[in-house]
Protein backbone atom coordinates (compact mmCIF):
# COMPACT_ATOMS: atom_id res chain seq x y z
CA UNK A 1 0.00 0.00 0.00
CA UNK A 2 1.43 3.54 -0.91
CA UNK A 3 2.56 5.30 2.19
CA UNK A 4 0.79 8.49 0.84
CA UNK A 5 -2.06 9.02 2.81
CA UNK A 6 -5.68 10.02 0.82
CA UNK A 7 -8.98 10.25 1.87
CA UNK A 8 -11.32 7.06 0.39
CA UNK A 9 -14.74 6.92 -0.11
CA UNK A 10 -17.17 4.90 -0.70
CA UNK A 11 -21.07 4.99 -1.26
CA UNK A 12 -23.39 3.46 0.19
CA UNK A 13 -26.24 2.50 -2.12
CA UNK A 14 -29.75 1.97 -0.76
CA UNK A 15 -32.75 2.97 -3.07
CA UNK A 16 -33.73 6.71 -2.79
CA UNK A 17 -31.64 7.46 0.46
CA UNK A 18 -30.86 6.20 3.97
CA UNK A 19 -33.03 8.48 5.64
CA UNK A 20 -36.15 5.97 6.05
CA UNK A 21 -38.42 9.04 5.11
CA UNK A 22 -36.86 9.52 1.47
CA UNK A 23 -38.81 7.71 -1.12
CA UNK A 24 -41.67 9.87 0.29
CA UNK A 25 -39.54 13.28 -0.37
CA UNK A 26 -40.55 15.27 -3.81
CA UNK A 27 -37.14 14.71 -5.25
CA UNK A 28 -37.10 10.84 -4.03
CA UNK A 29 -38.18 8.19 -6.94
CA UNK A 30 -40.02 5.72 -4.45
CA UNK A 31 -39.32 2.48 -6.22
CA UNK A 32 -35.45 3.40 -6.84
CA UNK A 33 -34.06 0.44 -5.38
CA UNK A 34 -35.70 -2.12 -8.10
CA UNK A 35 -34.65 0.71 -10.80
CA UNK A 36 -31.56 -0.22 -11.80
CA UNK A 37 -31.07 2.87 -14.07
CA UNK A 38 -31.30 4.78 -10.89
CA UNK A 39 -28.69 2.85 -9.12
CA UNK A 40 -26.25 2.89 -12.34
CA UNK A 41 -26.99 6.38 -12.24
CA UNK A 42 -25.40 6.34 -8.50
CA UNK A 43 -22.99 4.55 -9.48
CA UNK A 44 -21.82 6.75 -12.03
CA UNK A 45 -21.92 9.95 -10.12
CA UNK A 46 -20.02 8.49 -7.70
CA UNK A 47 -17.32 7.86 -10.22
CA UNK A 48 -17.30 10.68 -11.00
CA UNK A 49 -16.54 12.13 -7.80
CA UNK A 50 -13.42 9.35 -8.36
CA UNK A 51 -15.10 7.18 -5.31
CA UNK A 52 -13.06 4.03 -4.19
CA UNK A 53 -16.65 1.81 -4.12
CA UNK A 54 -20.19 2.22 -4.84
CA UNK A 55 -21.61 -0.51 -1.89
CA UNK A 56 -24.47 -2.25 -1.65
CA UNK A 57 -25.47 -3.65 2.05
CA UNK A 58 -28.04 -6.71 2.58
CA UNK A 59 -30.63 -8.64 4.88
CA UNK A 60 -32.19 -11.85 3.95
CA UNK A 61 -35.39 -11.53 5.68
CA UNK A 62 -38.11 -8.73 6.03
CA UNK A 63 -40.63 -7.54 8.30
CA UNK A 64 -43.11 -5.04 8.90
CA UNK A 65 -39.90 -2.48 10.64
CA UNK A 66 -37.43 -2.80 8.14
CA UNK A 67 -36.20 0.08 6.19
CA UNK A 68 -38.44 0.51 2.88
CA UNK A 69 -35.40 -0.14 0.59
CA UNK A 70 -34.79 -3.19 2.52
CA UNK A 71 -38.18 -4.41 1.31
CA UNK A 72 -37.87 -4.70 -2.11
CA UNK A 73 -34.55 -4.76 -3.40
CA UNK A 74 -32.35 -6.70 -6.07
CA UNK A 75 -30.02 -9.80 -4.65
CA UNK A 76 -25.82 -7.49 -3.95
CA UNK A 77 -24.33 -10.07 -6.63
CA UNK A 78 -26.73 -9.10 -9.43
CA UNK A 79 -27.21 -5.74 -9.04
CA UNK A 80 -22.91 -5.00 -8.97
CA UNK A 81 -22.77 -7.09 -12.37
CA UNK A 82 -24.97 -4.68 -13.68
CA UNK A 83 -23.39 -1.74 -12.01
CA UNK A 84 -20.14 -3.07 -13.21
CA UNK A 85 -21.58 -2.77 -17.29
CA UNK A 86 -22.61 1.14 -16.39
CA UNK A 87 -19.36 2.19 -15.07
CA UNK A 88 -15.79 1.39 -16.24
CA UNK A 89 -13.25 2.68 -12.90
CA UNK A 90 -14.97 2.61 -9.32
CA UNK A 91 -15.02 -0.21 -7.49
CA UNK A 92 -18.21 -2.36 -6.35
CA UNK A 93 -19.09 -3.83 -3.26
CA UNK A 94 -22.01 -6.72 -2.18
CA UNK A 95 -22.77 -8.16 0.91
CA UNK A 96 -22.96 -11.74 1.43
CA UNK A 97 -23.55 -13.67 4.42
CA UNK A 98 -20.94 -16.27 5.82
CA UNK A 99 -23.78 -17.95 7.95
CA UNK A 100 -26.46 -18.66 5.27
CA UNK A 101 -24.17 -19.01 2.14
CA UNK A 102 -21.60 -22.25 1.02
CA UNK A 103 -17.93 -21.25 -0.13
CA UNK A 104 -17.49 -22.68 -3.43
CA UNK A 105 -21.01 -21.39 -4.58
CA UNK A 106 -19.95 -17.65 -3.33
CA UNK A 107 -16.29 -18.25 -4.17
CA UNK A 108 -16.88 -18.95 -8.07
CA UNK A 109 -19.94 -15.80 -7.97
CA UNK A 110 -17.76 -13.60 -6.28
CA UNK A 111 -15.18 -14.35 -8.62
CA UNK A 112 -17.14 -14.31 -11.73
CA UNK A 113 -18.17 -10.45 -11.23
CA UNK A 114 -14.39 -9.49 -10.46
CA UNK A 115 -13.37 -10.78 -14.33
CA UNK A 116 -16.61 -9.13 -15.43
CA UNK A 117 -15.31 -5.48 -13.78
CA UNK A 118 -12.43 -6.35 -14.47
CA UNK A 119 -10.79 -6.47 -11.07
CA UNK A 120 -13.06 -3.99 -9.30
CA UNK A 121 -15.66 -6.47 -7.06
CA UNK A 122 -15.38 -5.93 -2.73
CA UNK A 123 -16.86 -9.00 -0.89
CA UNK A 124 -18.42 -7.20 2.48
CA UNK A 125 -18.00 -10.17 4.74
CA UNK A 126 -21.11 -11.04 7.15
CA UNK A 127 -22.02 -12.96 9.98
CA UNK A 128 -25.76 -11.73 9.18
CA UNK A 129 -27.53 -9.41 11.81
CA UNK A 130 -30.82 -11.04 12.37
CA UNK A 131 -32.38 -7.64 12.74
CA UNK A 132 -35.72 -9.25 12.25
CA UNK A 133 -35.67 -12.46 13.86
CA UNK A 134 -36.69 -14.26 11.90
CA UNK A 135 -33.92 -14.86 8.98
CA UNK A 136 -33.17 -18.30 10.26
CA UNK A 137 -36.84 -19.69 8.85
CA UNK A 138 -36.12 -19.10 5.33
CA UNK A 139 -33.28 -21.25 5.62
CA UNK A 140 -34.99 -24.41 6.92
CA UNK A 141 -33.40 -23.55 10.88
CA UNK A 142 -35.23 -23.02 13.90
CA UNK A 143 -32.87 -20.53 15.05
CA UNK A 144 -30.25 -17.84 14.35
CA UNK A 145 -26.96 -19.03 15.33
CA UNK A 146 -25.30 -17.18 17.96
CA UNK A 147 -22.92 -14.01 17.70
CA UNK A 148 -19.50 -15.73 18.73
CA UNK A 149 -20.72 -19.35 16.66
CA UNK A 150 -21.20 -17.28 14.18
CA UNK A 151 -17.75 -16.25 13.70
CA UNK A 152 -15.94 -18.88 14.55
CA UNK A 153 -17.77 -20.22 11.20
CA UNK A 154 -16.83 -17.12 9.21
CA UNK A 155 -13.01 -17.73 10.06
CA UNK A 156 -13.38 -20.62 8.37
CA UNK A 157 -15.38 -19.52 5.53
CA UNK A 158 -12.45 -16.53 5.31
CA UNK A 159 -9.89 -19.59 4.74
CA UNK A 160 -11.64 -21.78 2.55
CA UNK A 161 -13.00 -18.83 -0.29
CA UNK A 162 -9.57 -18.00 -0.11
CA UNK A 163 -7.74 -21.14 -0.53
CA UNK A 164 -10.39 -21.46 -3.80
CA UNK A 165 -9.82 -18.15 -5.12
CA UNK A 166 -6.07 -19.50 -5.46
CA UNK A 167 -7.18 -22.58 -7.27
CA UNK A 168 -4.86 -21.40 -10.72
CA UNK A 169 -1.82 -19.48 -10.46
CA UNK A 170 -1.88 -17.01 -12.92
CA UNK A 171 -0.24 -17.52 -15.79
CA UNK A 172 -1.98 -21.39 -15.24
CA UNK A 173 -4.37 -20.69 -18.29
CA UNK A 174 -1.54 -21.13 -21.81
CA UNK A 175 -4.49 -21.51 -24.94
CA UNK A 176 -1.52 -23.11 -26.56
CA UNK A 177 -3.51 -24.06 -30.21
CA UNK A 178 -0.12 -25.18 -31.91
CA UNK A 179 0.73 -27.66 -28.84
CA UNK A 180 -2.80 -28.34 -28.02
CA UNK A 181 -2.12 -26.94 -24.15
CA UNK A 182 -5.14 -25.54 -22.65
CA UNK A 183 -3.52 -25.30 -19.62
CA UNK A 184 -0.62 -26.01 -16.92
CA UNK A 185 -1.58 -28.72 -14.70
CA UNK A 186 1.18 -28.34 -12.62
CA UNK A 187 -0.48 -24.94 -12.05
CA UNK A 188 -3.55 -25.84 -10.87
CA UNK A 189 -4.57 -26.79 -6.78
CA UNK A 190 -6.98 -28.28 -4.43
CA UNK A 191 -8.20 -26.66 -1.22
CA UNK A 192 -8.12 -29.59 0.58
CA UNK A 193 -9.82 -27.80 3.15
CA UNK A 194 -11.01 -29.86 6.40
CA UNK A 195 -12.59 -28.08 9.04
CA UNK A 196 -15.14 -28.18 11.94
CA UNK A 197 -17.61 -25.70 9.58
CA UNK A 198 -16.58 -27.16 5.85
CA UNK A 199 -14.66 -29.66 4.10
CA UNK A 200 -13.95 -29.08 0.34
CA UNK A 201 -11.57 -29.87 -1.92
CA UNK A 202 -11.75 -27.56 -5.34
CA UNK A 203 -10.09 -26.56 -7.80
CA UNK A 204 -12.47 -23.94 -8.07
CA UNK A 205 -13.78 -23.60 -11.90
CA UNK A 206 -12.43 -20.28 -12.50
CA UNK A 207 -9.29 -18.33 -12.89
CA UNK A 208 -7.90 -15.38 -10.58
CA UNK A 209 -8.84 -12.10 -11.53
CA UNK A 210 -6.92 -8.61 -12.56
CA UNK A 211 -6.06 -8.20 -8.86
CA UNK A 212 -5.65 -11.53 -8.02
CA UNK A 213 -9.51 -11.68 -5.75
CA UNK A 214 -11.74 -9.30 -4.79
CA UNK A 215 -11.06 -7.35 -2.02
CA UNK A 216 -12.44 -8.66 1.46
CA UNK A 217 -14.25 -6.00 3.49
CA UNK A 218 -15.35 -6.50 7.46
CA UNK A 219 -18.26 -4.79 9.55
CA UNK A 220 -17.59 -5.53 12.46
CA UNK A 221 -16.50 -4.07 15.53
CA UNK A 222 -16.79 -6.61 18.21
CA UNK A 223 -13.85 -8.42 19.61
CA UNK A 224 -14.97 -11.45 17.54
CA UNK A 225 -15.19 -8.93 14.55
CA UNK A 226 -11.78 -7.08 15.07
CA UNK A 227 -10.11 -10.37 15.03
CA UNK A 228 -11.14 -11.63 12.00
CA UNK A 229 -10.75 -8.34 9.86
CA UNK A 230 -7.75 -7.54 11.01
CA UNK A 231 -6.33 -11.28 9.52
CA UNK A 232 -8.37 -11.32 6.56
CA UNK A 233 -10.15 -7.97 5.47
CA UNK A 234 -8.69 -5.18 3.32
CA UNK A 235 -10.97 -2.67 4.85
CA UNK A 236 -13.30 -2.27 7.40
CA UNK A 237 -16.65 -0.61 7.92
CA UNK A 238 -17.25 1.08 11.15
CA UNK A 239 -20.10 4.02 12.59
CA UNK A 240 -19.13 5.89 16.01
CA UNK A 241 -20.73 8.73 17.96
CA UNK A 242 -17.61 10.07 18.53
CA UNK A 243 -14.45 11.11 17.04
CA UNK A 244 -12.56 10.26 20.19
CA UNK A 245 -14.14 6.84 20.07
CA UNK A 246 -13.37 6.17 16.61
CA UNK A 247 -9.66 7.25 16.72
CA UNK A 248 -9.37 4.58 19.85
CA UNK A 249 -10.89 1.84 17.74
CA UNK A 250 -8.78 2.69 14.53
CA UNK A 251 -5.89 2.68 17.31
CA UNK A 252 -6.85 -1.13 18.15
CA UNK A 253 -7.54 -2.63 14.87
CA UNK A 254 -4.25 -0.93 13.10
CA UNK A 255 -1.96 -2.71 16.64
CA UNK A 256 -3.43 -5.79 15.97
CA UNK A 257 -2.77 -6.06 12.29
CA UNK A 258 1.05 -6.72 13.56
CA UNK A 259 -0.54 -9.92 15.22
CA UNK A 260 -0.81 -11.45 11.78
CA UNK A 261 2.18 -10.52 10.35
CA UNK A 262 0.53 -7.47 8.50
CA UNK A 263 1.38 -4.30 7.80
CA UNK A 264 -1.00 -1.15 9.07
CA UNK A 265 -1.54 0.08 5.67
CA UNK A 266 -3.02 -3.46 4.30
CA UNK A 267 -6.72 -2.26 6.13
CA UNK A 268 -8.24 0.60 5.34
CA UNK A 269 -11.07 1.96 7.70
CA UNK A 270 -13.90 3.78 6.70
CA UNK A 271 -16.64 5.24 9.00
CA UNK A 272 -19.77 6.06 8.06
CA UNK A 273 -21.46 9.64 8.06
CA UNK A 274 -23.96 11.12 6.54
CA UNK A 275 -23.59 14.62 4.69
CA UNK A 276 -25.86 16.88 3.56
CA UNK A 277 -24.20 19.84 2.11
CA UNK A 278 -25.74 23.11 0.28
CA UNK A 279 -24.37 26.27 0.09
CA UNK A 280 -25.13 27.68 3.57
CA UNK A 281 -25.23 25.84 7.23
CA UNK A 282 -29.10 27.23 7.39
CA UNK A 283 -30.00 25.33 3.81
CA UNK A 284 -28.60 22.17 4.61
CA UNK A 285 -30.62 21.95 8.12
CA UNK A 286 -33.48 22.75 6.11
CA UNK A 287 -32.64 19.70 3.90
CA UNK A 288 -31.96 17.79 6.28
CA UNK A 289 -35.66 18.58 8.07
CA UNK A 290 -37.41 18.55 5.14
CA UNK A 291 -37.06 14.87 5.20
CA UNK A 292 -37.26 14.61 9.22
CA UNK A 293 -40.92 16.47 8.77
CA UNK A 294 -42.01 13.57 6.44
CA UNK A 295 -41.15 11.04 9.82
CA UNK A 296 -44.05 8.97 11.39
CA UNK A 297 -42.42 8.97 14.89
CA UNK A 298 -43.89 5.17 15.62
CA UNK A 299 -42.69 4.44 12.11
CA UNK A 300 -39.18 5.25 12.60
CA UNK A 301 -39.30 3.47 16.10
CA UNK A 302 -39.88 0.30 13.86
CA UNK A 303 -36.69 0.56 11.89
CA UNK A 304 -35.08 1.09 15.21
CA UNK A 305 -36.11 -1.88 16.66
CA UNK A 306 -34.70 -4.46 14.68
CA UNK A 307 -31.02 -2.55 16.17
CA UNK A 308 -32.28 -2.73 19.55
CA UNK A 309 -33.95 -6.44 20.01
CA UNK A 310 -36.87 -6.06 18.37
CA UNK A 311 -38.91 -3.80 20.99
CA UNK A 312 -42.34 -3.54 20.66
CA UNK A 313 -42.14 0.68 20.92
CA UNK A 314 -45.61 0.96 20.53
CA UNK A 315 -46.31 0.33 24.05
CA UNK A 316 -44.18 3.06 25.31
CA UNK A 317 -45.01 7.29 24.90
CA UNK A 318 -42.63 9.19 23.06
CA UNK A 319 -42.15 11.05 26.22
CA UNK A 320 -40.97 7.67 27.94
CA UNK A 321 -37.06 7.75 28.67
CA UNK A 322 -35.61 5.26 27.01
CA UNK A 323 -33.45 4.32 29.36
CA UNK A 324 -36.74 2.28 30.55
CA UNK A 325 -37.62 0.99 27.93
CA UNK A 326 -37.12 -3.39 28.22
CA UNK A 327 -34.71 -4.10 25.96
CA UNK A 328 -34.41 -8.16 24.63
CA UNK A 329 -31.40 -10.09 24.57
CA UNK A 330 -30.14 -9.04 21.51
CA UNK A 331 -28.19 -11.41 18.90
CA UNK A 332 -27.50 -9.20 15.97
CA UNK A 333 -24.44 -6.41 15.93
CA UNK A 334 -23.29 -6.33 19.36
CA UNK A 335 -20.86 -3.58 19.36
CA UNK A 336 -23.63 -1.54 17.73
CA UNK A 337 -26.44 -2.01 20.06
CA UNK A 338 -23.68 -1.90 22.97
CA UNK A 339 -22.61 1.65 21.62
CA UNK A 340 -26.49 2.77 21.52
CA UNK A 341 -27.43 1.52 25.06
CA UNK A 342 -24.32 3.91 25.83
CA UNK A 343 -25.44 7.15 24.25
CA UNK A 344 -29.38 6.59 25.74
CA UNK A 345 -28.20 6.33 29.24
CA UNK A 346 -25.28 9.53 28.72
CA UNK A 347 -27.58 11.52 27.17
CA UNK A 348 -30.97 10.49 28.88
CA UNK A 349 -32.98 9.98 25.47
CA UNK A 350 -36.58 10.07 25.30
CA UNK A 351 -38.16 7.16 22.94
CA UNK A 352 -38.92 10.03 20.43
CA UNK A 353 -35.34 10.67 20.16
CA UNK A 354 -34.20 7.75 19.39
CA UNK A 355 -34.10 7.66 15.25
CA UNK A 356 -33.12 11.22 14.89
CA UNK A 357 -30.13 10.92 17.52
CA UNK A 358 -29.18 6.92 16.89
CA UNK A 359 -29.82 6.01 13.14
CA UNK A 360 -29.90 9.54 11.38
CA UNK A 361 -27.66 12.62 10.13
CA UNK A 362 -27.74 16.01 10.90
CA UNK A 363 -27.77 15.02 15.16
CA UNK A 364 -25.37 17.89 16.53
CA UNK A 365 -22.60 17.11 14.24
CA UNK A 366 -20.48 18.91 11.30
CA UNK A 367 -21.35 16.89 8.39
CA UNK A 368 -24.47 18.77 7.81
CA UNK A 369 -23.58 22.56 6.49
CA UNK A 370 -21.61 24.32 3.92
CA UNK A 371 -19.22 22.27 1.70
CA UNK A 372 -16.37 23.63 3.71
CA UNK A 373 -17.66 23.10 7.03
CA UNK A 374 -18.33 18.97 5.76
CA UNK A 375 -14.86 19.28 4.59
CA UNK A 376 -13.22 20.68 7.40
CA UNK A 377 -14.54 17.62 9.38
CA UNK A 378 -13.56 15.31 6.82
CA UNK A 379 -10.35 16.22 7.20
CA UNK A 380 -10.28 16.65 10.98
CA UNK A 381 -11.23 12.87 11.50
CA UNK A 382 -8.64 11.81 8.70
CA UNK A 383 -5.35 13.80 9.75
CA UNK A 384 -6.21 12.84 13.35
CA UNK A 385 -6.04 9.37 12.39
CA UNK A 386 -10.42 8.41 13.52
CA UNK A 387 -10.27 6.78 9.80
CA UNK A 388 -8.98 5.93 6.36
CA UNK A 389 -11.88 7.11 4.49
CA UNK A 390 -15.70 7.78 4.77
CA UNK A 391 -18.68 5.67 4.03
CA UNK A 392 -21.09 8.09 3.09
CA UNK A 393 -24.59 7.35 3.30
CA UNK A 394 -26.55 10.26 1.93
CA UNK A 395 -29.90 10.64 2.88
CA UNK A 396 -31.45 11.25 -0.11
CA UNK A 397 -30.14 10.16 -3.67
CA UNK A 398 -28.84 11.25 -5.70
CA UNK A 399 -29.87 14.98 -4.82
CA UNK A 400 -27.15 14.54 -1.75
CA UNK A 401 -24.49 12.70 -3.92
CA UNK A 402 -24.70 15.51 -6.73
CA UNK A 403 -24.22 18.19 -4.18
CA UNK A 404 -21.25 16.33 -2.19
CA UNK A 405 -19.37 15.43 -5.36
CA UNK A 406 -20.09 18.92 -6.41
CA UNK A 407 -19.27 21.14 -4.21
CA UNK A 408 -17.38 18.96 -1.52
CA UNK A 409 -15.19 16.91 -3.61
CA UNK A 410 -12.95 19.86 -5.43
CA UNK A 411 -12.22 21.71 -1.50
CA UNK A 412 -10.72 18.18 -0.51
CA UNK A 413 -8.70 17.93 -3.90
CA UNK A 414 -7.71 21.29 -3.41
CA UNK A 415 -6.37 20.89 -0.17
CA UNK A 416 -4.51 17.85 -1.77
CA UNK A 417 -6.05 14.84 0.89
CA UNK A 418 -8.12 13.25 -2.00
CA UNK A 419 -7.66 12.03 -5.56
CA UNK A 420 -7.88 14.40 -8.94
CA UNK A 421 -7.86 11.39 -10.99
CA UNK A 422 -7.83 7.33 -10.74
CA UNK A 423 -4.65 6.45 -11.16
CA UNK A 424 -5.06 2.63 -11.87
CA UNK A 425 -8.06 0.09 -12.76
CA UNK A 426 -8.88 -2.22 -10.16
CA UNK A 427 -10.33 -1.51 -7.02
CA UNK A 428 -7.08 -2.88 -4.82
CA UNK A 429 -5.34 -0.18 -7.71
CA UNK A 430 -7.99 2.68 -5.85
CA UNK A 431 -7.15 1.32 -2.31
CA UNK A 432 -3.53 1.56 -2.13
CA UNK A 433 -3.38 -2.27 -1.84
CA UNK A 434 -0.93 -4.75 -3.60
CA UNK A 435 -2.14 -7.41 -5.51
CA UNK A 436 -2.27 -10.56 -3.43
CA UNK A 437 0.34 -13.41 -4.15
CA UNK A 438 -1.42 -16.93 -4.62
CA UNK A 439 -0.63 -18.75 -1.55
CA UNK A 440 -0.27 -21.95 -3.19
CA UNK A 441 2.42 -20.28 -5.42
CA UNK A 442 4.05 -19.09 -3.03
CA UNK A 443 4.39 -22.13 -1.10
CA UNK A 444 5.96 -23.60 -3.97
CA UNK A 445 8.40 -21.07 -4.60
CA UNK A 446 9.81 -21.27 -0.64
CA UNK A 447 9.76 -25.21 -0.63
Amino acid sequence: MSNEREIKLSLYLIGAGMHVAAWRHPEGQADASIDIKALQKAAQIAEKGKFDIAFVADSLAINHESHPHILNRFDPLIQITALAAATEKIGLGATASTTYSEPYVLARQLMSVDHISNGRVAWNLVTTADATGQTALNFSRDKHVEHDKRYERAEEFADVIQALWNSWEDDAFLYDKEKGIFYDQEKVHEANYKGEHFSIKGPLNIARSPQGHPVIVVAGASKPGQKLSTRVANAVFVHWDSIETAKEHYRSVKTQLAQHGRDENELVVFHGISPVVADTEEEAIQRFNELQNLLDPYKALKFVSGYMGNVDFSKYSLDTPAIEVEYPKVNSIQSNFNELMEIIKRENLKVGDLYSRLFNVGKRDAFVGSAEQVADEMERWFKEKACDGFMLQFPLLPRDLEAFVEKVVPILQERGIYRKDYTGNTLRDHLGLEKRVNQFARTKVTK
